[in-house]
């Protein structure tokens, strides 16, 4: 279903499949926690609540539409747009173990993220407000120290040595967001939770901002695909057939860390999305971005929206951060990539 067909990149059948099973996911996350809701009463719940119908049980509506709804929306979001962003750095890097958090940019985008939180910045009408400008500024400013720690370590700018580089950051991070949490006093156990990686509480002003940010920042990101496959045979060769390695660095750089300070500043730290989802992508649909790029879209939003699933219904009726499923699973997959990369050398 997902094979390629030459030049016009997915199967004409594979768009609407991967669709439709994202949706029926949606359903079953909706439908689905500590109180199930069978598929009709979602159904009328939202219908009603569109075309303005009185309902009958106005509870069973609060959850489906104002908790369980836009919660799922932002949950698919979120692991679309860092699975995209994950398939994009490991492209540009051309090494399957980079993403935004191995090279340590969700680090920094939760920092800038919790220092918002802390001091209290706020952007008037501006959904998720300043948390989503700090995350963002964080994000690509970590981004650009990483880099040019490494250039001066590895001037070649092995892959190898930015990952190290990255992992070192995102240790720094850590401890900078572990030094403001003792300092913030009523707010740390709201910042605690946040870091973990959990979207509960999410409404429709974070749907939008994420909607928006993975529309534009994705197209760039998708813009860049032919490009990528380029790269993965050298920059030298991507230059000789004409391609602007600047602008193609330059551009996945800024835009993966405008997404992901967005999807950070949403949901917090959920590790390994970006590592995970594009790796399995490529072992069904090959190396090419053009394919490999969509695809994780897609595959990130329903990964993310079963492991959000699981967090809300394994401990029931509390809840588990979503970070922390994503995050074992992610680690034992990335121990796998690792070891298989070392076999393979």
């Amino acid at each position: 279903m997902l094979r390629k067909t030459g030049r016009r990149g997915l199967h004409p059948a594979a768009y609407p499949a991967l669709t439709a099973a994202a949706l029926v996911v949606a359903v079953l996350c909706v439908c689905a926690g500590s109180v199930d809701i069978s598929p009709r009463d979602t159904f009328l719940s939202i219908w009603n609540t569109v075309f303005g119908i009185p309902v009958a049980d106005e509870n069973l509506r609060a959850i489906v539409v104002f908790v369980r709804l836009p919660r799922v929306l932002a949950v698919g979001l979120v692991g679309a747009g860092l699975s995209l962003c994950g398939a994009a750095m490991q492209g540009l890097l051309i090494n399957p173990l980079a993403d935004g958090s191995t090279l340590g940019v969700s680090s920094g985008a939760s920092l800038g993220a919790v220092l918002a939180i802390a001091l209290g910045v706020t952007l008037p009408d501006f959904p998720l407000g300043g948390t989503t400008v700090f995350a963002m500024v964080f994000a690509f400013l970590s981004l650009l120290l990483i880099l040019f720690i490494a250039f001066r370590i590895d001037r070649s700018l092995s892959t190898n040595t930015i990952i190290l580089v990255g992992v070192v950051f995102s240790m720094f991070a850590s401890s900078a967001i572990s030094l403001i949490v003792t300092a913030v006093g009523e707010k740390a156990k709201t910042i605690t939770f946040w870091t973990m990686g959990s979207l509960a509480g999410s409404d429709y002003a974070d749907v939008l901002a994420l909607l928006i940010a993975l529309v534009v920042c994705g197209t760039a990101l998708r813009s860049c695909a032919a490009e990528l496959n380029a790269l993965a045979l050298g920059e030298d060769h991507a230059r000789n057939i004409g391609v602007d390695v600047r602008r193609v660095k330059l551009t996945v750089m800024i835009a993966a860390s405008a997404l992901i300070g967005v999807c950070v500043s949403a949901g917090g730290t959920i590790a390994f999305m970006g590592l995970v989802v594009p790796h399995m992508t490529r072992a069904l649909t090959g190396p090419d971005h053009r394919v490999s790029m969509p695809v994780s879209m897609y595959f990130g939003a329903v990964f993310l929206m079963l492991c959000d699933l699981v967090s809300r219904v394994i401990v029931s009726p509390k809840q588990l951060p979503v970070g922390v499923v994503t995050s074992f699973i992610g680690a034992v997959l990335f121990l796998y990539i690792f070891g298989k990369g070392r076999r393979a050398a």
